[in-house]
């Protein structure tokens, strides 16, 4: 977890072939899993979130087949360490 801005920014663009300037959120997690990173453009800028553990793990949402891809939701509940072994999301109207 040494890398910072234009290093992680650069993963993005190179191994992930996304634009990191996109607005998106993208997350790191070390081998570990106690410590995450966040990093996320904003007008004029990149912002980099870090937490580090002192107890436990961050543990990953269960993703569907071919996606990597995080809803906000499901990034909070990670962050704050809550697991939800199982739900029904109610139908949402969508563009």
């Amino acid at each position: 977890m040494r890398k910072s801005f234009d290093a992680l920014s650069g993963l993005v663009r190179n191994e992930l072939q996304r634009d990191p300037t996109s607005g998106e959120v993208y997350v790191f997690v070390n081998r570990s899993r106690n410590c995450i990173k966040l990093l996320h453009w904003e007008s004029g800028g990149f912002v980099l979130y870090y937490k580090r553990l002192e107890k436990g793990t961050f543990t990953a949402p269960v993703m569907k087949a071919g996606s990597a891809t995080l809803k906000w939701p499901e990034l909070v509940l990670m962050i704050e360490g809550i697991q939800v072994k199982s739900s029904i999301q109610k139908v949402r109207y969508q563009l």
